[in-house]
């Protein structure tokens, strides 16, 4: 083939190339909330309560042990389930009860919800239940302005107090 008809393919391709990209780059266009929309997410892991407290063992129970294995304590390993409530102006926006990780059900709990809510001023419940017994040992409240576009984060940290509504 000649040489100038092969640059001149390319440079065709080229531009073909760069249009395209250029185009693309602009249209269509992303939106990722409709524009009366904000999103509400709640993310977090936490490790809840062992799903039995720990028993001391018989001085017959620690004689049967190996000597290397005489811990006069047992204790579970297991975890309870981490149970969540999350109300938005009084109505439920996640009940999730999360099941704790690992081969032995000894990890912790992971939660991550996301839900696009109509944008404006709503009031949010949070509760957290954390021990075998189920009963809701955690509990905030929160009146916050969404505006169209935003994200509220609501998470948990226990050495923090509970949840926390971050937007």
């Amino acid at each position: 083939m000649n040489t100038i008809l092969r640059y001149a393919a390319q440079i065709a391709l080229y531009v073909a190339f760069g249009a395209a990209l250029g185009y693309f780059s602009s249209y269509p266009v992303f939106q990722a909330l409709p524009p009366d929309q904000a999103l509400v997410r709640l993310s977090f892991s936490h490790g809840a309560k062992p799903i039995s407290p720990c028993r001391e063992r018989t001085p017959e129970e620690l004689a049967k042990l190996a000597p290397n294995m005489r811990v006069k304590l047992d204790c579970p390993r297991e975890r309870a389930p981490v149970q969540v409530e999350i109300e938005m102006d009084g109505k439920p926006l996640y009940q999730i009860t999360a099941r704790p990780a690992g081969l032995k059900r000894d990890g912790a709990s992971t939660v991550y919800r996301r839900l696009p809510v109509v944008a404006g001023k709503h009031t949010f419940k949070a509760r957290l239940a954390d021990g075998p017994d189920g009963k809701f040992t955690y509990v905030s409240d929160a009146t916050i302005d969404l505006a169209p576009g935003k994200v509220l984060v609501i998470d948990f940290n226990a050495g923090k107090g509970g949840f926390q509504f971050v937007h």
